[in-house]
C-alpha cells in the first residue's frame, strides 16, 4: 500500500511541476507577445487632423490647384499635434495612377519634412523660400522639389494629403523620395492624419 501511495505522490508531484512549468511558460509568452507589439508611437489617436479651406474631405479639388489651372498648392491647416512632436512631414500622392479602373502605381505630388511643430499649416501657393523655417523638400515623381498638382490622364483620381507627427527632427536627407522619407520616419511616427481630395479632367 505504501508503494502505491509513493507512486501516487510521485505522479502528483510530476503533474504539479509540469503545471507550474506550463504556467510560467504561458506567462513569459504572454508578456513577450505584449512587448513585441510595436504600434504607432503614442498608440492610436484621432486628435491629429489636416484640412483645407478650399476642398472638403473626399471633395473635389478646384481646378486652380491642378495642371489645368494655376498648378499651385492648396492651403492646408492642421491641429492636434501630440505631445512630444519634434517635426512634421507631409506627403501628397495619388494611388490611382494612371487609371483608377486599373491602377499601376502611386504618383507622388509633394514631399516635405522637418516642418517645425509650431507651424499650423501652409498657405496657398507656398514657395520654397516661404516654407516654415527649417522645412526641407523631397522629390516628387516629376523628379523635382515642390508641389505638382493633379493631372490625371483618365478618370477621377484620389489625392491623399498625409501628415505625420514625428518624435525627432530628421537629419538632412538631401532631396529624398517618398520611399526614402518613409524609411527615415520608421519608428518615429507619433500620429498620422489624412485629407483626401479628388479630381477628374
Amino acid at each position: 500500500m505504501s508503494g502505491h501511495l509513493r507512486n501516487l505522490s510521485t505522479m502528483f508531484l510530476a503533474v504539479f511541476i509540469a503545471f507550474l512549468v506550463g504556467l510560467c511558460a504561458y506567462g513569459y509568452a504572454s508578456e513577450k507577445e505584449v512587448h513585441s507589439v510595436k504600434p504607432m508611437k503614442g498608440g492610436v489617436t484621432m486628435s491629429l487632423t489636416v484640412t483645407s479651406p478650399v476642398f472638403s474631405s473626399n471633395g473635389e479639388i478646384p481646378k486652380r490647384y491642378t495642371c489645368d489651372g494655376e498648378d499651385i498648392s492648396p492651403a492646408l491647416q492642421w491641429s492636434g499635434l501630440p505631445e512630444g512632436t519634434k517635426s512634421v512631414a507631409l506627403i501628397v500622392d495619388d494611388p490611382d495612377a494612371p487609371d483608377p479602373a486599373a491602377p499601376k502605381m502611386t504618383w507622388v505630388h509633394w514631399v516635405l519634412y522637418n516642418i517645425p511643430p509650431d507651424a499650423s499649416g501652409l498657405p496657398e501657393g507656398v514657395r520654397s523660400q516661404d516654407l516654415p523655417g527649417g522645412t526641407k523638400e523631397g522629390l516628387n515623381d516629376w523628379k523635382r522639389t515642390g508641389y505638382g498638382g493633379p493631372c490625371p490622364p483618365i478618370g477621377r483620381h484620389r489625392y491623399f494629403h498625409k501628415l505625420y507627427a514625428l518624435d525627432i527632427v530628421l537629419p538632412d536627407l538631401g532631396k529624398p523620395t517618398k520611399k526614402e522619407l518613409e524609411k527615415a520616419m520608421e519608428e518615429h511616427i507619433l500620429s498620422k492624419a489624412e485629407l483626401v481630395g479628388t479630381y477628374q479632367r
